[in-house]
Order: structure tokens, then C-alpha cells, then sequence
């Protein structure tokens, strides 16, 4: 696929709808949203109607009155400004560490993060409006802002990122009103549209990058299971929010059909756009689907 010029949204995934209905090609996508806004409302619900089945917001909260859940880059933030955490914030890190190890670390970022829902917006904006593709930005960057968020409370005493983090900005903006953040969702839906496709999530994100290494143990893999019905369509790469990850079980001659990088967030895209049905959620241990015919998809992207 060319580098400048895009897939029209006019035939985009067409095939796909054709052959599997607008549901069948929208599947994944429909279920994450019903995820985001499901979690976002289960906050809501406490303070409008007094049912508090989850107390707080995704920095800190209470499941049931009972079970912690704690970001993991919050709990590090307070460490490293130098106050010990209470044993509940510690727990409910660990609890979250050990979910997304297992579930896949950027899980959270498709079905969970509501700041998603803006850059897949900014995404789909980019394909009707026809934009080229901009050079990329590198992606270890985010790692680097990883870094420096963590650097920040040891100089400054304070959890610096938690006063610009977009994730409770759309929280505040939803729960209670509070609009003082919106030029930050703003910038970065702008960002994404007009400056780098994928600019914040997949290049800038400094928790998307904590959840990508927490995920590198995840059991839980995209399969290219039946990579040689794959008919060079190209629908899985034009939606793909971090494309890079299906060069290897795509590329001329590759005999690896597990998406093994953990910048995958199994969104599930590349499962609902392809109507030869190529990709499958499965477990990257179980070796049954392992052999494969090698791809005449030359890796031109």
C-alpha cells in the first residue's frame, strides 16, 4: 500500500460488507464501543442515581465497594514522587497488571480507553476527507514520554501527567461537567486528523506504552490463521491502528502467523474488514494453526 495515498472510505472494507453484512464488518468495533461506554456509564450511574457498583474513575477506583483497581502509571507516579502508596492502591495495581498481562496490555487502550473514541473519530475523518498519509512519527517516542512522566514526580515531588492525562479529562468532562481540559482532547483529535494518522495513541501515549510492555507476556494473540485466502486487499492495514504489527505474518515469503508484537491492541479491526476471513483472536501457545502457506503479499507499505 502507498505510503501517500490512501484507501478511499468509499471502498473501504466493501468487500467485507458485501459478503458479511454492515454488522459482520463493524462486529468488533460495535462491541468496543459498547465496552467504553458500558464502563463509563457503571461510573456514572454512582453519583446520578447513589448505585455505587464502581466508585471513582479509572485512576483509582472501588469495584463493588470491595475489590481495588488502581492504574499502574498513577500507583509508579505516586512512588516515585516519594510518598508510599496505601496497600489498597498497591493491590489494585497489581490486580490490573495482572489482568492486562493476561488479557493483552493495550486491551485497555481499544476497549477501555474513552480517549480512543477520538482517534478512531480522527481516523475515520482522515479516510473521507481522503487525506495522504503523513510521515510517521517514531514510535519509541512514546517510551521516551513513558520515561519522562516517570522522571517528573521525582524532580517535582507531584504526578505532573496527572494534570494533562486525557483519560480523566474525558472522565471529569462526562461525570461531573468539568470542561477545563477540552482543548487537550481537542488537540489531540486535530492532531490526528490533520498532522499524523495515529498521532496520539499509537506514537505519543505514554500509558499505551506502559500497557504495550505489560502485554508483552499476553497469552491472548491476532492469528493470521488462514493467511493464504488472503486476497491483497489491504483493508487490514488501512484500519489498522498500528499497522506495523501485521508486516510479519503478511510479508512475502513469512511463514509466522501470530501478531507477536505487543503494540497490538486486538482491537479486532483487522478480523471485521477482511471478507476472507484471514484473522482470528487465539492463543499465541497453542501451536495447532503454527503452519502455514507462505504469502504472495509483498510488504510495500
Amino acid at each position: 500500500m502507498s505510503s501517500t495515498s490512501p484507501q478511499h472510505d468509499k471502498g473501504f472494507a466493501k468487500e467485507a460488507v458485501e459478503q458479511l453484512g454492515w454488522f459482520g464488518a463493524h462486529k468488533f468495533l460495535f462491541l468496543r464501543r459498547i465496552s467504553q461506554l458500558t464502563l463509563l456509564s457503571l461510573f456514572a450511574i454512582g453519583p446520578l442515581f447513589g448505585l455505587w457498583l464502581l466508585k471513582g474513575n479509572l485512576s483509582s477506583s472501588l469495584l463493588l465497594d470491595t475489590i481495588p483497581l488502581s492504574d499502574p502509571l498513577v500507583t509508579l507516579q505516586v512512588l516515585f514522587a516519594g510518598h508510599w502508596p496505601e496497600l489498597s492502591l498497591l493491590i489494585g495495581a497489581a490486580i490490573i497488571i495482572a489482568s492486562y498481562a493476561l488479557l493483552g496490555g493495550r486491551v485497555f487502550c481499544s476497549w477501555v480507553c474513552p480517549v480512543n473514541i477520538i482517534t478512531d473519530l480522527a481516523s475515520w475523518c482522515r479516510r473521507k476527507l481522503a487525506l495522504p498519509r503523513t510521515s510517521e512519527m517514531p514510535r519509541n517516542l512514546r517510551y521516551y514520554l513513558l520515561a519522562l512522566v516517570l522522571v517528573l514526580p521525582i524532580l517535582t515531588g507531584f504526578t505532573v501527567w496527572e494534570w494533562l492525562n486525557p483519560v480523566p479529562i474525558v472522565y471529569r468532562a462526562v461525570l461531573f461537567g468539568a470542561g477545563s481540559g477540552l482543548w487537550i482532547l481537542a488537540m489531540i483529535f486535530l492532531l490526528d486528523t490533520f498532522v499524523v494518522e495515529r498521532a496520539w495513541c499509537s506514537h505519543l501515549c505514554p500509558t499505551g506504552a506502559l500497557f504495550s510492555l505489560i502485554g508483552k507476556v499476553s497469552p491472548l494473540k491476532i492469528n493470521a490463521v488462514h493467511a493464504e485466502k488472503c486476497n491483497n486487499c489491504m483493508d487490514c492495514f488501512t484500519v489498522c491502528p498500528e499497522r506495523q504489527v501485521l508486516k510479519p505474518v503478511l510479508k512475502k515469503n513469512s511463514t509466522q502467523t501470530m501478531v507477536l508484537d505487543s503494540d497490538c491492541t486486538l482491537c479486532g479491526r483487522c478480523i471485521d474488514v477482511c471478507a476472507p476471513r484471514v484473522f482470528q483472536i487465539n492463543n499465541r501457545f497453542n501451536t495447532h494453526s503454527s503452519n502455514r502457506i507462505p504469502l504472495k503479499v509483498e510488504n510495500n507499505t
